[in-house]
């Protein structure tokens, strides 16, 4: 096949993917916020939903982030998100990993403490963005009441956006979301014992 042939075939394609994608914007008529769930057993959730914040604050938009389980142990994004973006409202459970703490009524405590920070944000329309890093661990262990949780995020501000991270969640939250993405397990270097790294694990 010549290269002009080649080339005009390229354009014919890349024409009809743009039809699609233009019809597709065109009918998306509803304009609000939106809940992603990020979930599976792969690396990269709360990156993602990191890198959301980023995206949401190029806009100067109003942004709130609840790490659950999270916090004893330093991060980038904390350190981050601390120095540089202040404007960011902050919020860590602090007791780190339940299986380092292994106090299930600590743990509830915490948890539930934390969760009155998240329904804050929730309620407050000048949020564009809230972040709930984790949260599917305590709707898992029912540290936190499904009902009330899935409530709380159905009823937020209706231009608020709201993202979920965490392996499992259950089939209601999956069900409330407006985007789930699951990331998989391919491979991990944890596996072929090289430790975790600043700035790429934590």
């Amino acid at each position: 096949m010549s290269d002009d042939r080649r080339d005009e075939r390229h354009r014919k394609a890349m024409a009809k993917q743009k039809a699609g994608v233009d019809a597709a914007i065109a009918a998306a008529s509803t304009s609000r916020g939106v809940v992603l769930l990020l979930t599976g057993n792969g690396k990269g959730k709360s990156s993602s939903a990191f890198g959301m914040v980023m995206r949401a604050l190029g806009y100067g938009h109003k942004v709130g982030v609840v790490q659950f389980i999270k916090g004893e142990q330093l991060s980038g994004e904390e350190i981050y998100l601390r120095e540089a973006c202040p404007q960011v409202a902050f919020h860590q459970m602090g007791t780190g990993f339940t299986w380092d703490t292994q106090d299930r009524t600590g743990d509830i405590h915490a948890a539930r403490k934390t969760w009155q920070q998240a329904r804050a944000m929730l309620t407050d329309p000048t949020f564009d963005l809230v972040v709930l890093d984790e949260l599917t661990y305590m709707l898992g262990f029912k540290y936190l009441d499904e009902q009330d949780v899935l409530a709380a995020i159905a009823n937020r501000p209706r231009a608020q956006s709201v993202v979920v991270t965490g392996r499992g969640g259950g089939s209601a939250l999956r069900e409330l979301a407006d985007t789930v993405s699951e990331v998989g397990n391919v491979k991990h270097a944890f596996k072929a014992g090289i430790k975790a790294r600043k700035g790429v694990d934590y």
